[in-house]
């Protein structure tokens, strides 16, 4: 899938690359595949997945590691850069017949050393529960496919819940199951909770509680994947039919959307404060929507291909606060600063201080990853100078072009640094743009969901819900450097929205007004980011990507679960341990010249 007259160089596979704060390598023995390592012939299978847990091991090794493969599903213990992997001993196999797996997740709340629960979805609808380390099988919900028979896009357990969780089907259905409750020996009926743009949720009518809890069915075409915000108060949904629609869990309110270039999206994920969502599809493009200003903030062209995985980096996001420490340590000094046990988890508390009164000058960088079908993977820095494009820059810390200039800038949590706090409600609070445009969507359309009560149990919504301006449509014509020669499901969006508090007049769903406005601004009106690193690393497409502490984890449809360690985890000295002085001199300098 290399560009054209690209040659040899630009088909090479790569085992190493570097970034700005050092080398991450490939380590081969930790490479994880089925047991007989044998290449995966991907005909017609679903995309290879891989869910993580922790189980809190006292031996210091309690990583876990579940992966698809075909009609296979696995579960190994996870030994990373620490040791070579030992695919002879799974924990737990399994092969199906008649279904393949499609996505799973485990609870993380639940997890311990003698019991996990991980949730399997299906290509026919069905989701399985299980536990790989006992080696049982628990459950087993829309056993007759009597709620939805398509193929299961997405599966995870609600955030703080040790019992609900979300499954999405590619029929554009999400529902929420309860584990202690059954399906049901009949299909369920549904009374309609709540309707709104392009969305509408139902409950299941039942003399006795039974699943699924809700029925949500939101855009038009399969509902590609859902993630939650990192407080598991949102909802970020991307379907097919190219929208990104972020909605209030518990309320079911609609809080803003975003529209795709072209054609589907494909996936989402979160910033570690929950202030901006990344999302990847058929466009190529990854895409930066802020949550607070519900608008697109840039957009990254790097891919040749569909994107399948986007995902922020939280041992790479840095917040410095005034008087910051500069970077004139060792490399070491540097990687403890970045890569610390408690990064990510300092990381959120951090950035979560932009909410506060006290707004002290902070310089902010996020890195974010995605991989796509051009089996390339591409690091993305998002920095100072695209969040804030107005305000004078401390530092120079970015690789990033912008290729134009943006409208108002997306402040984190709702405000402008250095204004005290003030939220920034309408595009003209701030300085002005530099182009006569508004990539900012008014906010007049806000009601109050402060009495709406909660359809999940012991949950109260409260705040507001604001909503997108602009009808949705997908946008039949693109004029693009190259066309891909696949269906981009470009259909029309019939919306039956009776919901009173969606008080936005809307549009009618001409795709020629909804190119250049807030909800898909066209090319020239936002910054384009340019990838950090763009490197070929698999054979085959690629379905994964994980942001660890002390490595990266990637993996291909051929099968192949890839570790590469970040700088200063694997040293030189342990890849050369059994050679001599001379060889050691020679290799370490070859290392040096290599040219990523």
């Amino acid at each position: 899938m290399a560009a054209e007259g690209g040659g040899k160089e630009m088909n090479e596979i790569k085992t190493q690359f570097t970034t700005r704060e050092g080398l991450y390598k490939l380590l081969s023995h930790s490479e994880y595949s089925r047991p007989n390592r044998v290449p995966f012939n991907s005909q017609g299978s679903n995309p290879v997945r891989v869910s993580f847990v922790n189980v809190n091991d006292q031996s210091g090794n309690g990583d876990r590691l579940c992966f698809n493969v075909g009609r296979e599903l696995y579960f190994y213990i996870y030994k990373g850069v620490r040791k070579a992997a030992d695919l002879s001993k799974p924990i737990d196999k399994r092969i199906y017949k008649g279904t393949q797996p499609t996505c799973h997740d485990f609870n993380h709340l639940t997890a311990t050393a003698e019991s996990v629960s991980l949730l399997v979805g299906f290509s026919a609808g069905q989701v399985q529960l299980i536990d790989p380390i006992k080696k049982e099988t628990s459950k087993l919900f829309n056993e007759e496919r009597l709620i939805d028979k398509s193929r299961v896009t997405c599966v995870k357990w609600v955030p703080g819940s040790e019992s609900l969780f979300l499954v999405a089907h590619s029929s554009g259905n999400m529902y929420l199951y309860n584990v202690e409750h059954t399906c049901g020996t009949t299909a369920p009926h549904y009374q309609l909770l709540k309707q709104g743009e392009s969305f509408a949720v139902h409950t299941c009518k039942s003399k006795s509680t039974r699943n699924p809890l809700l029925k949500w069915t939101v855009g038009e075409g399969a509902l590609n994947e859902f993630a939650f915000s990192p407080d598991g108060k949102f909802l970020a949904c991307v379907s097919q039919d190219g929208f990104l629609r972020v909605f209030n869990f518990d309320s079911v309110e609609l809080h803003g959307t975003m529209k795709s270039y072209f054609g589907g999206l494909l996936c989402a994920c979160w910033s570690p404060d929950g202030k901006y969502i990344v999302t990847g599809g058929e466009d190529d493009l990854v895409t930066v929507w802020s949550f607070v200003d519900c608008r697109v903030i840039a957009r990254g062209h790097g891919h040749k291909s569909w994107v399948s995985v986007v995902a922020f980096d939280p041992y790479t996001t840095s917040v410095e606060e005034s008087d910051p420490m500069e970077f004139s340590g060792s490399d070491e000094d540097f990687q403890d600063l970045h890569f610390g046990r408690d990064r990510a988890n300092s990381t959120q508390s951090r950035l979560s201080k932009r909410n506060s009164t006290d707004s002290r000058p902070v310089s902010v960088t996020y890195r974010f990853g995605s991989v796509g079908q051009d089996t390339q993977l591409c690091l993305w820095d998002l920095t100072e100078d695209i969040l804030f494009p107005h305000q004078p820059l401390s530092r120079a810390r970015t690789h990033t072009n912008v290729m134009n200039a943006t409208s108002p800038p997306a402040g984190s949590g709702g405000t402008n640094p250095g204004s005290n706090g003030n939220s920034i409600t309408t595009p003209g609070n701030s300085v002005p743009p530099p182009l006569p445009r508004s990539n900012s969507l008014p906010h007049s359309a806000v009601s109050n969901a402060g009495s709406k009560s909660s359809v999940m149990d012991g949950a109260i919504a409260s705040g507001v819900s604001k909503f997108a301006t602009l009808s949705l449509h997908d946008r039949k014509e693109r004029h693009h450097e190259k066309d891909h020669k696949r269906n981009h499901s470009m259909g029309h969006i019939s919306s039956k929205s009776s919901d009173k508090l969606n008080l936005v007049t809307k549009t009618k769903t001409d795709p020629a007004k909804t190119l250049g406005t807030p909800l898909c601004p066209r090319m020239e009106d936002v910054p384009l980011l340019e990838p950090l690193i763009c490197k070929k690393i698999a054979h085959e497409r690629l379905t994964v990507l994980i942001f660890l502490e002390d490595c990266i984890v990637t993996a291909c449809q051929e099968g192949f679960i890839c570790t590469w360690a970040r700088p200063g985890k694997v040293g030189t000295s342990k890849l050369l341990s059994g050679c001599n002085l001379l060889t050691r001199k020679t290799f370490q300098l070859l290392l040096d010249l290599i040219d990523l």
